[in-house]
């Protein structure tokens, strides 16, 4: 199994819905108990790190990305 590498504020993308139905989330805390946040309802929850990367589908964005590309804009 690939190790996804997490890091905090990245939104991500489960396989099954949360039950307010949306399935998006927001990585809060990394190691081994996971902290994420559902962005339809903003209910938090802790889970096991290995239980998230077996339910995740696809990591839709990164905070940092972001950074780095503003940044990158504010260069040229």
């Amino acid at each position: 199994m690939k190790i996804i590498k997490y890091k905090v504020g990245d939104l991500i993308e489960l396989k099954k819905p949360h039950p307010c139905g949306g399935k998006e989330f927001r990585v809060l805390r990394v190691g081994g108990d996971m902290r994420v946040v559902c962005v339809a309802c903003g209910r938090d929850m802790n889970i096991d790190r290995l239980k998230l990367e077996k339910a995740t589908k696809r990591i839709i964005s990164s905070e940092n990305d972001k950074d780095d590309a503003s940044q990158k804009g504010d260069r040229i």
